[in-house]
């Protein structure tokens, strides 16, 4: 996981301050665990499971 933020963030980005490299990673964290799927969500991502379950 530390590998997959540091490619996406730090070693892709130069930030001025410590708060854009903070903002930028709770970007991605948001967007990293959205996107993500999980065994849990029998391989959906926790978007495409509350579409199922809202559908019944």
């Amino acid at each position: 996981m530390n590998r997959t933020i540091k490619d996406a963030t730090v070693k892709r980005f130069h930030y001025d301050s410590h708060e854009q490299l903070r903002t930028h990673l709770n970007d991605f964290m948001a967007a990293y665990n959205v996107g993500r799927r999980l065994k849990t969500l029998n391989g959906f991502t926790p978007y495409e499971y509350i579409c199922k379950i809202g559908l019944r």
